[in-house]
């Protein structure tokens, strides 16, 4: 590990000097590389650099404390500081194998999220509708930007489906552990005895792609255009604006109607495209790492109850890390912090010990 921390070090180092370079001053692509890679390093470089303060202060410990001719009460100060210093530094040397863990190229990506009433009728369409304005109000905590490509309406105001890109640097390192079946537990509004029901909604997190992932030959597409429409399938405007798209090889269908440009909405649907078939590719190949998919975290299987939402108790339940809390209300209003936290350590964990096996 030594290595690869000076390694790290002396990348740093270089990539500082050259932020000083004119030339790459006034080359913007070139500036913003640097930049980014910068930003990427600076806090193993930061780490590391506190490590070995920490394993020099022992150093100075253990020798004043090996001294006999050292005053008696400098070698009874040296002496009580060297556990404190020695739980330190097992400390740090966790945290750097944690920031050595290589980073999922897919976690600086842009996210296309779905969420889908699943089992429970209407109730399950308002709650889908609920976790929505859920996850946007999250997003926009974190400064994200959201925009709806698609969204097709329940008649109770609830929501069938929708389909939204949400734009900002790390998105998918955050969402990628939303994908599931989320289940809710409580009495709906048209339930006139007060009994508890139980329905779902599903959500799909995707790593928006881009053309040089995924390449789609024009043969493989059908394309259709058609009115956009509104709540009960009234039509939003006269011109064919909206587009369907179906890649044939695989049957996957994707719309958007949510610009009153074809154009605009063809661009929008061939990136959620591009992006579910980049998904059903990453998920083919992962097959053959099928102890890592099965793990706590990290399995993005739609079949799988990944967290249940009781409204009569105020409680929230992740499954995978089998964490509680009582804060309903303030979840549902975008703070997911005292859930995602424990469920980001999980999965770095599991992929440090997937390294180190």
């Amino acid at each position: 590990m030594l290595d690869q921390l000076e390694a790290v070090e002396a990348r740093f180092q270089e990539v500082e000097a050259q932020l000083q370079d004119p030339s790459v001053v006034s080359d913007a692509r070139r500036l913003r590389e640097l930049t980014k890679l910068r930003a990427e390093l600076e806090p193993v470089v930061q780490a590391f650099q506190a490590q070995k303060i920490l394993l020099k202060q022992l150093e100075e410990a253990e020798a004043i404390l090996a001294d006999k001719s050292m005053d008696a009460d400098l070698r009874d100060m040296a002496q009580a500081e060297i556990p404190d210093l020695k739980k330190g530094i097992a400390e740090g040397e966790a945290e750097l194998r944690r920031l050595l863990v290589p980073k999922d190229p897919a976690d600086a990506r842009n996210v296309i999220l779905e969420v889908r009433a699943g089992t429970g009728g209407e109730e399950a369409a308002l709650f889908a509708a609920e976790l929505f304005r859920m996850y946007v109000r999250f997003a926009e905590r974190r400064g994200f930007k959201v925009t709806v490509l698609d969204e097709s309406e329940a008649e109770m105001g609830g929501l069938k489906e929708v389909v939204a890109e949400i734009e900002g640097e790390g998105a998918y390192s955050i969402f990628r552990f939303e994908s599931g079946v989320h289940r809710v537990q409580r009495v709906p509004k048209t339930e006139t005895q007060g009994r508890i029901h139980t329905s779902a909604a599903t959500v799909a997190v995707m790593p928006e792609a881009e053309e040089v992932d995924i390449e789609i030959h024009p043969k493989d597409l059908r394309i259709d255009t058609f009115c956009s429409g509104g709540k009960g399938g009234q039509s939003v405007n006269t011109t064919y604006s909206a587009v369907r798209l179906t890649h044939l090889p695989t049957n996957t269908v994707v719309q958007c109607q949510d610009e009153r440009s074809q154009t605009k909405n063809m661009a929008k649907a061939m990136t959620v495209l591009r992006s579910r078939l980049l998904q059903k590719a990453q998920e083919e190949a992962d097959a053959a790492h099928a102890a890592l998919r099965k793990s706590q975290v990290g399995s993005g299987d739609r079949s799988e109850k990944i967290r249940t939402y009781n409204f009569p108790q105020s409680r929230v339940t992740d499954h995978r890390v089998n964490v509680t809390i009582h804060q309903l209300e303030g979840f549902m209003q975008g703070q997911l912090e005292p859930i995602l936290e424990p469920l980001r350590a999980a999965y770095e964990a599991e992929r440090l010990r997937a390294l180190e096996a």
